[in-house]
């Protein structure tokens, strides 16, 4: 649950389907938004950013961690700022590190690591249904990736690609690269990372493999020691090429890469070699291949093990994460905390509503006259208006 290569835990396919009730957080009693977390999921569907899952630090002030409730969804509405939890039905572990991604107003979730060792069961969860129901995807064909966590995952001509991550040692002829954990203190199956590639079809139900060129090095770090390198796979011939940049940002682990344009990448916080957590963000512009720092007022809050999602108005929503260093013996510093960044200029729109809302007073009557979407995304963002007290 909380370090990248230390945790416990057994085959969660030899262990059965029984759930570890006392590691899990009680239900919340959050009313205006979700508790502290690191290690969730977040992803966005139209306006609406989704999250599940994590850990927090237990309710004393031991060294106890506490998974967050599995059955339940908090969402955020980009245009009202408002928090709103949404219970879910189905059954599945509490989990952190994760993997999640949407696609068509569904979100697929893979692996994991919860109470009882790390997981390859995959789910998918209807988020425009009347509602909310996990769904475990079963009888799918082919190999699926070995239980872990800890991985990255793209969406391509309605396939989802996953890559990397920290678990078990592979069971079955996977293609690529395992390296052995040997560093790890904990008794048990033996644990490592990998850098394989696994593409679930949704057409077909099908598990596959690329058959990848050039060897390229196992997600996430090097036995501590954390990279600063940059590598991309073209999806259509599976060639990884490494991008030789000057001036690379310092080597880090447990950061967000996330794209906010066709030709900007954004990148924000982590966590050092030397255990430091970051507050600093990139950009990286790929038809340049250059990183250029980005100012932001975030400086004093560093991050790890957060979310990343990009807004359909240039911003990048950063949520939770651990602003101390997870793998030291103090209590963790998990957040709760919503980050904005303003990576491209408001939209026309986006100014006009602003000054909507500022002289409401003498332009409220006039409302009416706006057509249906412009009144309804003008009176959500009223309410945020009214929350904050204005």
């Amino acid at each position: 649950m909380v370090d990248e290569d230390e945790q416990p835990g057994d085959e969660d396919e030899l262990l059965g389907d029984e759930d570890d009730e006392e590691a899990e957080a009680p239900e919340s009693v959050e009313l205006d938004a979700p508790a502290e977390r690191s290690g969730h999921i977040a992803v966005i569907d139209r306006n609406i950013m989704y999250v599940w899952g994590g850990y927090k630090n237990g309710q004393n002030h031991g060294f106890v961690d506490l998974y967050l409730p599995k059955n339940e969804v908090w969402t955020y509405n980009m245009e009202s700022g408002v928090w709103m939890k949404h219970v879910t039905e189905g059954n599945l572990h509490s989990m952190s590190g994760s993997c999640g991604t949407c696609l068509d107003g569904v979100l697929y979730l893979f692996g994991g690591h919860h109470a009882r060792g790390n997981t390859n069961r995959i789910y998918r969860l209807p988020l425009r249904a009347p509602s909310l129901v996990w769904e475990e995807m079963r009888d799918l064909k082919g190999l699926p990736p070995s239980s872990k966590d800890k991985l990255g995952c793209w969406v391509h001509k309605n396939r989802l690609i996953f890559f990397g991550g920290y678990g078990y040692t592979p069971q079955g002829s996977h293609l690529g690269a395992f390296e052995t954990d040997e560093t790890s203190s904990w008794e048990g199956p033996k644990r490592g990372w990998n850098n394989h590639i696994h593409v679930l079809d949704l057409e077909t139900s099908a598990w596959s493999q690329p058959i990848t060129q050039v060897k390229t090095r196992s997600s996430a770090t090097l036995w501590n020691y954390r990279l600063n390198d940059l590598y991309y796979i073209n999806l259509e011939t599976w060639e990884w090429h490494e991008m030789g940049v000057p001036q690379n940002p310092v080597g880090r682990s447990w950061h967000s890469f996330t794209p906010v344009s066709p030709d900007h990448i954004f990148l924000f916080g982590g966590f050092t070699t030397q255990r430091e957590t970051l507050s600093d963000a990139w950009l990286y512009c790929i038809s340049r291949n250059e990183w250029r720092p980005f100012k932001h007022s975030y400086t004093k809050s560093p991050r790890l093990w957060h979310t990343a999602c990009s807004g359909p108005d240039g911003e990048v929503f950063v949520f939770g994460g651990c602003a101390n260093n997870l793998l030291s013996h103090e209590r963790a510093a998990h957040s709760n905390e919503l980050l904005i960044f303003n990576i491209q200029p408001k939209s026309l729109v986006g100014f006009c509503m602003e000054a909507i809302l500022q002289h409401r007073e003498k332009l409220s009557s006039h409302w009416d006259c706006l057509p249906k979407h412009l009144l309804h995304s003008l009176k959500q963002r009223m309410s945020r208006v009214n929350t904050l007290g204005s």
